[in-house]
């Protein structure tokens, strides 16, 4: 039976395309469907890039940070690796530099960072390792195992071992495991710019009062609370300090808001007066190079224009205030006379190199084992080697302190590991750069992207796969830490409580270079 509806209700001109209460255009024709139509799901938010996360049950988007439930959940991970770094703050007990084998407080420290992670692996909460990331860092513990192995006496060289894997293979992977996202590194280079702050507040008081280590005669070199058996610790937390604080200063501007670059800017010039007060010219150099890798790698307009600013500062500071004065200028001019006119110092490290060269060359492959350059030390350096350098004042009496290493850890390495841990050594550094670069052009592009489509369309699955949005800070922190680091492996090595801290800065580096991301689907992505 075929019912025939009344004409009012027919759609005109047989089109049956009708929508649901609308009504028909003037002209006869049916409206076009709404872009989202009754029972569709909703457009997807920008802001929640992998869907609405919030809590029905009761209208949240999960614990509040204000909360105190929601800030132990947000903050207690980071917990053990910010202690980490501030416990640097405490006095370190000056002892006896020959000995070995002891567990100091920042060693403590990372140990507990090191099992807050093994029990956050256990109960499901950490990250996880990547095929490169599992590459970059076993190969060196590889590599010290082999040549621990290979030891001429390999009891004195278990320590040596721990130590190598406490900094450059533990204490990174459970750094990097640990942090989440990018507001957790930027957390830790709040801490770590705080640790500079107060050490090189403690540093410029040592140098106004006379109580610093002696330099040139005088109690006047800014030494921290480390003593003077570890003068190049407060340089080296105040250099990683400064490094930190320039990054975020000089980063984009869709990156960090306006009120933190700035703070970040004024902070970094703060610290420079600690860092020329420390009279370390390994510092200054590293220092300096970082911080121009950072400036090309931010823009060379803004490169330009800081340069000038800086240029600006250090006349002020250095000329205008009289920080360091005459013997900041001989300190500097001191650089460019390595060659035709090298001080007692220099010469040393000269004698020191061509040592750990010497050593290397008697046994090329693996070595003479860790711990074991002083035992060697004498048998292939000059005759004009001293036997120990002068430390004085910061509270501690005159004293001889002995050269156990050859002040430049790429020797250090190849003499008592050989090619074997110097290719693991040398070859995990440059992937790490490698990645870190590479990430770093990723965020970059996909936050210029970004900012020209705001919706979240063009580089959204790009920016979330390189980090959190707008994480290209974080990306220049950890090149200039990494560059700073590379560059100061010339003159210095590890050794002292401030080495732990190298230790969390590998980590931070490692996990911008090799974490895992997030990606745009809501799985996980890796460069």
């Amino acid at each position: 039976m075929t019912v025939l509806l009344p004409e009012s209700r027919r759609p005109p001109n047989g089109d049956e395309r009708r929508t649901a209460g609308q009504p028909y255009r003037a002209d006869g024709t049916a409206p076009e469907p709404p872009e989202n139509p009754p029972g569709s799901p909703a457009p997807r938010d920008p802001r929640f890039p992998y869907g609405d996360l919030r809590d029905r049950r009761t209208d949240r988007a999960g614990p509040k940070p204000w909360t105190r439930s929601g800030f132990w959940k947000r903050w207690a991970p980071m917990l053990p690796a910010v202690a980490t770094v501030l416990v640097l703050c405490a006095p370190v007990q000056t002892g006896d530099v020959t000995a070995s084998g002891k567990i100091t407080v920042p060693d403590a420290a990372s140990l507990v960072l090191v099992v807050w992670c093994l029990v956050g692996l256990l109960r499901g909460r950490g990250g996880r390792l990547t095929g490169r990331a599992a590459l970059v860092l076993g190969a060196p513990a590889v590599a010290f195992a082999v040549t621990t192995a290979a030891s001429a006496d390999p009891s004195a060289s278990l320590t040596g071992f721990a130590r190598y894997l406490q900094i450059f293979v533990v204490v990174p992977a459970a750094l990097l495991l640990t942090m989440r996202d990018a507001r957790d590194f930027r957390v830790l280079c709040g801490a770590l710019v705080l640790l500079g702050l107060v050490q090189g507040a403690v540093g410029v008081v040592q140098y106004l009062t006379g109580t610093g280590a002696s330099y040139m005669g005088q109690d006047i070199r800014a030494v921290g609370t480390f003593g003077a058996l570890d003068v190049m610790g407060m340089s080296t937390v105040v250099s990683y300090a400064l490094v930190a604080a320039f990054a975020l200063g000089v980063a984009p501007g869709g990156a960090t808001s306006r009120r933190l670059r700035a703070c970040a800017l004024w902070c970094a010039a703060a610290l420079t007066v600690p860092l020329v007060l420390s009279f370390s010219r390994g510092a200054w150099i590293a220092t300096a190079l970082a911080c121009a890798v950072v400036l090309l790698l931010a823009g060379v307009r803004r490169a330009l224009l800081i340069l000038v600013a800086l240029a600006a500062a250090a006349v002020v500071v250095v000329g205008g205030a009289g920080v360091g004065s005459a013997m900041f200028e001989e300190r500097v001019s001191s650089i460019f006379e390595v060659n035709s006119a090298p001080d007692r110092s220099v010469t040393d490290r000269y004698s020191l190199w061509a040592a750990a060269v010497s050593i290397w060359q008697s046994d090329p492959a693996t070595g003479v084992g860790p711990k074991n350059f002083p035992a060697h030390r004498d048998g292939h350096a000059s005759l004009g080697l001293s036997s120990g350098s002068d430390t004085a004042g910061a509270g501690m009496q005159f004293q001889r302190e002995p050269l156990l290493s050859p002040h430049n850890m790429y020797l250090l390495v190849l003499s008592e590991q050989g090619l074997v841990g110097s290719v693991a050594f040398v070859g995990g550094g440059a992937a790490l750069g490698l990645c870190c670069v590479r990430r770093l052009r990723v965020a970059r592009r996909a936050g210029r992207r970004y900012a020209a489509d705001p919706s979240g369309g063009a580089g959204a699955a790009e920016q979330h796969t390189s980090g959190a949005p707008g994480a290209a800070d974080c990306g220049l922190v950890a090149v200039g830490l990494l560059v700073w680091q590379a560059v100061d492996f010339l003159y210095a090595d590890i050794g002292g409580p401030s080495t732990v801290l190298t230790a969390v800065v590998l980590g931070a580096v490692a996990w911008w270079a090799l974490g895992v991301r997030p990606g745009a689907d809501g799985g996980t992505s890796s460069p």
